[in-house]
């Protein structure tokens, strides 16, 4: 009877932590169904106001081969135009957009938002990589036409926005940002300690998006150090605000700089020596609280990230990204500790 009673409270707390997952999305807007549909490859495709009416219609999701383009390898382009509601104003939103075969790039309103694999001739695919998007605020257009376009490259056999739940959603217990700096940001592998200076001239960098794996990126099967580099400017009304770097989740290990000045590392690293200190710092949520007087609001500031990655997956590879106010990232974690949630379950089961 005592291990019916363990097994039940197995299955239960099972089947409670999928629902709960499950609940944490909320869906804000269904995009499945008909969407503009052309192959070949223009840029000017990703515009706002690109002409596509004459453009074939296909269905998402679904294999571009079972929409009528069978046999077709090579570039396509996808548009959907959709109006999203003001009364949504403040959300997270995250685009959804499942599985694509084999490359894409995704673009709100002309602005690139995120993209997953390597185009030619440098070619990678992503195919088995499911997207999840952020989406800025400052990129939506409320009460008025928005169109997202999709940059698409298939290599072999079937090609397309394959399969998903396609829509923009919200992660109803994600951190709510003050200021977004997802996006592209300056990349380099290897490790010099003059890439955390202020000054340090990163324009022949290549630019990587955040959040993203590194792997997915152009860098596959690239283990050890890298730099990440971003300028920024905040606005006026952040200034004399006490505030935290927020940068997600990392994988594996980190030191951040603000300024050259650093602000936070998760793991040790002394010089070219790594140390993990308890072997699960990739999945351990980064937020770094930033010393008052040091970022300068309305001037520019950089921020510099020292990555190493010990093996498999690499780099700033999940949000949220940004800036928020001390007192809102403090009370979020009053409402959102793990800890305590896992405290309560275990109470439960031991009882």
């Amino acid at each position: 009877m005592r291990y019916h009673t363990i097994l039940i409270l197995v299955i239960y707390f099972l089947v409670t932590n999928a629902t709960v997952d499950a609940q944490s999305w909320e869906r804000l807007l269904n995009l499945k169904g008909k969407w503009k549909f052309s192959i070949g490859d223009d840029q000017s495709r990703s515009k706002f106001d690109y002409n596509d009416k004459d453009w074939e219609e296909i269905r998402v999701p679904s294999s571009w081969e079972d929409e009528g383009f069978y046999g077709y390898n090579g570039y396509a382009w996808y548009r959907k135009h959709f109006t999203i509601s003001a009364s949504l104003k403040g959300r997270n939103f995250t685009l959804r957009l499942g599985r694509i075969d084999d490359v894409d790039e995704v673009y709100i309103n002309g602005n690139l938002v995120g993209f997953s694999g390597v185009f030619p001739p440098d070619y990678q695919t992503a195919y088995s990589a499911w997207r999840e998007y952020n989406l800025p605020e400052k990129y939506l257009n409320f009460n008025k036409e928005n169109v997202i376009s999709v940059r698409v490259y298939d290599a072999e056999l079937q090609g397309g926005i394959l399969e998903g739940d396609i829509g923009l959603f919200e992660n109803v217990n994600a951190m709510r940002l003050d200021y977004d700096l997802s996006g592209n940001w300056k990349f380099k592998t290897g490790d010099n300690s003059n890439w955390k200076d202020q000054n340090y001239n990163d324009k022949n960098w290549n630019k990587i998006f955040v959040p993203g794996y590194w792997e997915s990126q152009g860098y596959n099967d690239y283990d050890g150090f890298a730099w990440y580099r971003l300028t920024l400017t905040p606005p006026e009304l952040m200034k004399s605000k006490k505030l935290v770097l927020v940068l997600g989740k990392i994988d594996d290990i980190d030191e951040v700089y603000l300024n050259g000045k650093l602000i936070g590392a998760t793991g040790s690293m002394y010089g070219k020596n790594i140390e993990y200190n308890n072997a699960d710092e990739w999945e351990q949520f980064r937020g770094y609280f930033i010393p008052e007087g040091l970022l300068i609001a309305g001037k520019e500031n950089v921020i510099a990230v020292r990555v190493y990655d010990g093996f498999k997956d690499g780099g700033i590879y999940q949000g949220p990204i940004g800036l928020i106010e001390q007192s809102k990232y403090v009370k979020y974690w009053r409402e959102h500790n793990p800890q305590k949630k896992k405290k309560g379950f275990w109470n439960l089961f031991f009882d």
